[in-house]
């Protein structure tokens, strides 16, 4: 029981007192209440700070402070709240802005009903069957061609700094949402701000804000707030999926950013890091998120989320954990961007799973199978050339290599979303156009039946006339 120096031994809701602070941590010595874990406390004397229950220690309540406010201090009285940190979701949500606490960015009013807490996933679990795969078109010659958007599945990004992954993820929302009239829900996590303000106009200005919700969580923010960014736009993803039976475009910009917040609370909770210096829960942890972004019998969530790779390193422990969760890796190479080619992807590197004749038809797959032959016979060459020249290369060889510069060219492609950057038009490709263009640079001819004449009276009677002659 709490002394008369603390607090009244009745006020049921009374916890304790904060014994020390560290950074974001905060250890609340429990002389009352016991906490539930996840619960949010207040802090006596203090308004609109919360500190959010992480796990219990011998000492006491180990805490994180969510806003880093710096007023608090050693002695301060501690209360329950009895709430956890909520969202709101539901048709209210739509065209709005909002941080992982839940409250609004964009200057409209906060919503305080259909609240759902984000640390509590989804309890429905019945997975959607294979058979009901799905061909989304992008407008993208290399995603429709190399990576297939499936609905239900989930696409990721990869590339270091300033290749081209934000620009990308932006023309995948503008060329997918004009074409599919479905849901879509962006989750920013620590990327830049002007970038969030931008995709928030080129949006509203489009007319694809109306179906969407963004929650925001960007670089100035605390590591608490980055790290529950994905959560909070997952349970509004779940709401809309389980609730309503939507069908979701679920867009994550950047992925990375919420292990690397993890990872900076870990450090504050001062636990022994792992390999790579990410701490021991961070994986678990992003593979508990990765099984809410899952597709169920009643909705499906289709996932595309931006993946930063530290030093230009794809052998790193975070870019692997994420890769391995993926269904689809679309590779973008520092080297073919500075060559001005966008999307900056690498031929070779990227991979898909989803890539199967029963799945994409096995005309696209033969077609993918040798393009990639050719790539890989076009880096085997490349050094041959830099040496020797192409000239000198057998007629086989040259035409391959030649191909292989021209399939490169041919997978690049101006954006509408950069449009007012580069002066030049967007362009989108049907999967058919990127095909048939395709087999024109590898010199395939794709059969044709002959059309039957659409009448065929003036036929018979030429055949009629031959005979008698």
């Amino acid at each position: 029981m709490p002394d008369n120096n603390n607090n009244l031994p009745n006020d049921v809701n009374y916890v304790g007192k904060i014994v020390a602070l560290k950074g974001l941590m905060v250890e609340v010595e429990i002389l009352g209440t016991k906490p539930d874990e996840r619960e949010l406390l207040s802090v006596e004397g203090v308004n609109d700070v919360y500190l959010e229950v992480m796990y219990f220690s011998s000492m006491g309540a180990i805490c994180t402070n969510i806003t880093n406010s710096t007023e608090l201090r050693c002695g301060m009285k501690v209360k329950r709240t009895k709430k956890k940190v909520s969202v709101p979701v539901g048709p209210k949500t739509l065209g709005r802005v909002f941080n992982a606490l839940g409250e609004p960015l964009d200057n409209e009013p906060p919503i305080k009903e259909n609240l759902r807490v984000i640390s509590e996933p989804s309890s429905i679990k019945q997975y959607r069957k294979t058979q009901q795969l799905e061909l989304m078109e992008t407008g993208l010659k290399v995603i429709d061609f190399l990576t297939p958007f499936v609905k239900g599945r989930k696409i990721g990004i990869v590339g270091g700094a300033g290749v081209g992954k934000t620009v990308l993820t932006m023309e995948l929302i503008n060329n997918v949402t004009r074409n599919v009239k479905n849901l879509s829900i962006y989750c920013g996590v620590g990327e830049r701000i002007r970038e969030g303000n931008e995709l928030y106009e080129t949006l509203k200005e489009t007319g694809v804000l109306k179906n969407t919700v963004m929650f925001f969580g960007q670089m100035d923010s605390t590591p608490a707030i980055r790290s529950m960014v994905g959560p909070a736009a997952a349970t509004a993803a779940e709401y809309f999926r389980d609730e309503e039976g939507r069908d979701i475009l679920f867009f994550v910009d950047n992925i990375y950013r919420h292990i690397q917040a993890m990872t900076e609370i870990s450090t504050n909770f001062g636990m022994v890091p792992s390999e790579g210096g990410y701490a021991a829960n961070v994986f678990s942890d992003l593979r508990r998120l990765q099984d809410r972004l899952s597709s169920t019998e009643k909705g499906s969530i289709t996932s595309v989320q931006a993946i930063y790779v530290p030093a230009d390193d794809l052998s790193d422990p975070a870019v692997q954990s994420i890769q391995q969760q993926l269904d689809s890796v679309l590779v973008l190479s520092r080297s073919i961007a500075e060559q001005g080619i966008r999307p900056a992807v690498d031929l070779l590197k990227t991979s898909s799973s989803l890539l199967t004749p029963q799945i994409v038809g096995q005309r696209h797959y033969d077609l993918v199978s040798k393009v990639q032959t050719i790539m890989q016979k076009y880096e085997s060459l490349r050094n041959i050339v830099a040496i020797i020249g192409v000239n000198e290369l057998s007629p086989v060889d040259r035409a391959d290599y030649e191909n292989a510069s021209k399939l490169i060219t041919f997978f690049s492609q101006n954006f509408t979303v950069s449009e007012h950057l580069t002066g030049k038009e967007g362009q989108y490709f049907t999967r058919e156009q990127t095909l048939s263009g395709v087999e024109e640079i590898l010199g395939i001819k794709t059969p044709t039946t002959k059309a039957e004449p659409s009448n065929p009276e003036p036929q018979r009677r030429r055949l009629i006339r031959r005979k008698e002659k």
